[in-house]
């Protein structure tokens, strides 16, 4: 019994240097030491950041990918955007875009040229206006032509407009294309066009998008400018893998 107490003693003497040394190691000295290790490997810091960015994007694409398993209805087969190219299609691109973005206009042949070539493409088109009031107020232009039966005219007319679109210059050209403006106004403010926009703001929110162009063709998600050999490329890897 009394060697057992000599012993703890002599344990409690040896461990009271160790915790008091611990005790020592505060807050501060331990981020002395960090910024000593920096300092010898300033590589840490871009191995840090590039661990933070990998780890963001692993997120990221895995919200994506369940966005698109629980949403895959609404983005390519929502009632109130609309459709180009064939209807009946087997693969469905969907574009989201806004009429002030210089690269969606360079996109428009592209798509264009697709639609051409690929008779089985089915295109949503989802209106997206971030960038200007002009590019809202095109957009609910755009969405309210529909009810004249002129959706595709106008919004092919402004894709290739040369200057801004803002409201003088969208109500000019729907003049010109045979739309009736008063009409237009009118139905620019039904409740299912701002609806539209409403659910593409959420949609690209919760697919991690944040410019225009940006696309979703089956299980990709293709962010910027993409030309006609691409989105070929991407359609043929959709119907191969349906």
């Amino acid at each position: 019994m009394h060697r057992t107490k000599s012993t703890a003693l002599a344990l409690g003497l040896a461990i009271a240097p160790i915790a008091s040394f611990a005790q020592e190691l505060s807050d501060a000295r331990i981020k002395e030491l960090a910024l000593e290790a920096i300092r010898e490997n300033p590589q840490i810091i871009m191995e840090a950041v590039q661990l933070l960015e990998q780890a963001q994007a692993a997120s990221q694409a895995e919200t994506a990918a369940d966005v698109l398993k629980n949403q895959r209805q609404l983005l390519e087969h929502d009632p109130n955007a609309p459709i180009l190219g064939n209807p009946e299609g087997d693969v469905t691109v969907v574009e989201f875009f806004d009429y002030n973005c210089p690269y969606c206009k360079r996109a428009m042949s592209e798509v264009q040229g697709l639609l051409d070539a690929d008779p089985n493409v089915r295109l949503v088109y989802r209106e997206w206006p971030i960038l200007s009031d002009g590019s809202v107020f095109a957009a609910k232009a755009a969405l309210a032509a529909r009810e004249q039966g002129k959706y595709d005219e106008l919004h092919w007319a402004l894709m290739g407009m040369k200057e801004r679109a803002e409201e003088a210059s969208v109500m000019r050209l729907a003049e010109e294309i045979g739309l009736d403006v008063e009409q237009l106004r009118v139905d620019m403010e039904a409740p299912e066009v701002q609806e539209h926009i409403d659910v593409s703001m959420r949609l690209t929110q919760a697919l991690g998008f944040n410019g225009t162009p940006s696309f979703v063709i089956g299980e990709d998600l293709v962010p910027g400018f993409v030309e006609q050999e691409q989105l070929e490329a991407l359609v043929d890897k959709t119907r191969e893998s349906d």
